[in-house]
């Protein structure tokens, strides 16, 4: 469809166009009564915008969070009112906990019934006030173009996050001739966010002054599109990188100055770092929980520098020594100019500190690498079951050797998996790699992997998953049969609730509490995944034998369509090592 100008349209036209005039290219959506008129609009920008049909709207907003996440766009989904809007209210709260840009459109019902509890209303605006950056209720068809250019403004400035547009039937329906450039409304809304070159010149201080410094970096590296800057910084002063769930793919796993994660399920030695160190460089983190374990215990040796867009995230958990407000990726960049105007601002240190041991902190490096070489994660490898430990590093292993790291994403599920692949997945590079982070989310791991390919078609996506998580959000196996999106599910079946079953075991006495998946049958797991996902008509088998791994994981990857491989594995393996919620480095369990 093309506008002609001065041309009376609907105001679900309206909406569609605005779309296709923000760059989108593919959208999320269930329709329902209320949102009829827009998906009789999208029909007609079938050669503009792809519109992709998930079997649940949760299903839809994971979704939309693959494409955002693995694209740096901004990912739209869209329901109709009701239950269809209150299904969006997990992945709006997931996309605000992990900064992800998204845009939920909803159907309102009709402008005139609105309060009277009228069939499928909700007020989805006050539902969702508190889950979204910024929340919009159309009541004027003039409105809309203005609202939607706000939309994609808030949503994609700043510290990224998703943004809820709920329209009326009657307003869909109503005809206008449009001003697509109509002039915004955020008064103090002020996003863009920099640090100082006097505030930098302080950073440059502390890091002269330090003798064991160590970056902690996370998602917000990513988001600004600053890896290579971060890894640049981190060659050009050094110092060491630990990286947060989101932070990983940041800088190259393998790469000597990366620590791999920290936290609750991090590395013994990241974590041993960050309690030793006596400079942390927080950029693009928040300070959570599963990071800190207890606040006043976690880095107490040093002084922080704290670096994010996020005002409102500046000394919420932890107090700065040096505060900075402002966009992390200006940040490093600004640094590395100030590192080419004048090397003295870190010299005496190599422009890569290579071999190990060398440079301005080869004491401290040296130190970090009796720790590595002495607490390297492992596992107990078994002949007769495949631990799901190994399952992960062998399909790792060959996806390396077959040189296509780069082009392959992998997102998971919530729970004992999602840990082991942060732990046992290597990543070379950003956007390769997204999960629940702060919502911990179970039923992420297959929309959002339908999500990222359908933005990257020619990449290969993997979804590593849990059976609980992947029950959850099951159906979208039809989506990704129909939709033409292969994406491949390696499915760590050990018949529980994983990650609750380890609580059990270490602070329960084993007792079970309804961590059981299965139904008692003696070698008959259970439900069959293999039957239901030949029911979408998606390929699928299942392995139990450690001497099949290899061959079934080949098979996986050569597959040309959506492809579920179950792999059964036994119950009874915990993900190590564990800072106990609340508890320090100190507290920290390794077997």
């Amino acid at each position: 469809m093309a506008t002609t100008q001065g041309k009376a349209i609907s105001g679900a036209d309206i909406l569609v166009q605005c779309l296709v005039n923000h760059g989108v290219d593919t959208v999320f959506a269930y329709p329902g009564g209320a949102s009829m008129p827009i998906h009789q609009a999208l029909t007609r920008f079938q050669k503009q915008l792809r519109t992709i049909l998930p079997r649940h709207e949760q299903g839809g907003g994971f979704m939309a969070e693959g494409y955002a996440r693995s694209t740096g766009r901004i990912g739209v989904c869209i329901a109709t009112s009701g239950p269809g809007a209150t299904n969006f209210v997990t992945c709006l709260a997931d996309a605000k906990m992990d900064s992800v840009p998204i845009l939920a459109i909803t159907g309102q019902v009709g402008t005139h019934v609105i309060g009277t509890d009228a069939f499928q209303e909700t007020p989805i605006v006050e539902v969702s006030r508190p889950i979204t950056k910024h929340h919009y209720l159309v009541q004027r068809i003039e409105d809309i173009a203005r609202v939607m250019k706000e939309a994609f403004h808030v949503a994609t400035t700043g510290r990224l996050g998703p943004v809820i547009v709920d329209i009326p039937k009657d307003i869909q329906n109503r005809m206008l001739v449009p001003d697509f450039d109509p002039p915004m409304n955020l008064p103090g809304y002020r996003p863009e966010r920099r640090a100082t070159r006097e505030q930098l010149e302080q950073v440059f201080a502390l890091i002269r002054q330090s003798k064991r410094p160590i970056i902690y970096a996370g998602g917000g590296v990513i988001a600004a599109n600053a890896a290579a800057k971060l890894k640049a910084f981190a060659e050009k002063t050094g110092i060491p990188v630990a990286l947060t769930v989101h932070g990983l793919g940041a800088i190259p796993s393998k790469h000597y100055l990366c620590l791999q994660m920290l936290g609750m399920h991090g590395t013994v030695y990241a974590n041993y770092a960050i309690n030793e160190a006596d400079l942390l460089l927080a950029l693009g983190v928040r300070f959570d929980d599963r990071v800190t374990g207890k606040v006043s215990e976690f880095a107490k040796h040093g002084k922080i520098v704290h670096i994010d867009i996020d005002p409102s995230e500046i000394n919420k958990i932890k107090q700065a020594t040096l505060p900075i407000c402002g966009d992390v990726g200006h940040a490093l960049g600004e640094m590395l100019e100030m590192i080419a105007e004048n090397p003295a601002r870190v010299v005496p240190s190599p422009p890569t500190p290579l071999p190990k041991g060398e440079g301005r902190y080869a004491d401290w490096m040296q130190q970090i690498d009796r720790w590595r070489d002495a607490e390297p994660l492992r596992f107990n490898d078994r002949d007769d079951a495949i631990v799901p430990q190994c399952a992960i590093q062998r399909l790792w292993e060959i996806v390396r050797d077959r040189g296509l790291l780069d082009e392959t994403i992998v997102t998971t599920g919530v729970g004992q998996h999602q840990m082991w692949s942060a732990q046992y997945w290597h990543f070379n590079s950003p956007r390769s790699w997204f999960t629940s982070g702060g919502l911990g989310s179970m039923g992420f791991g297959l929309p959002a992997a339908l999500g990222a390919q359908a933005a990257h078609p020619l990449k290969t996506v993997i979804d590593t998953d849990g059976d609980g998580s992947f029950l959850m959000n099951i159906q979208e196996l039809a989506t990704a049969f129909t939709e033409k999106l292969p994406v491949k599910v390696l499915l760590l079946n050990n018949q529980h609730l994983g990650m609750v079953m380890q609580w059990e075991d270490r602070f329960y006495e084993s007792n079970r509490a309804h961590t059981y998946l299965g139904a008692g049958f003696e070698h008959d797991p259970y439900p069959d995944f293999v039957t239901i996902a030949k029911g979408f008509r998606c390929a699928a088998a299942s392995i139990s034998r450690k001497e099949d791994l290899d061959d079934a994981l080949r098979e996986m990857l050569d597959s040309k369509g959506p492809y579920v491989l179950n792999v059964l594995t036994p119950y009874q393996e915990h993900v190590l090592p564990m800072i106990p919620g609340g508890m320090t480095v100190k507290d920290i369990i390794k077997a």
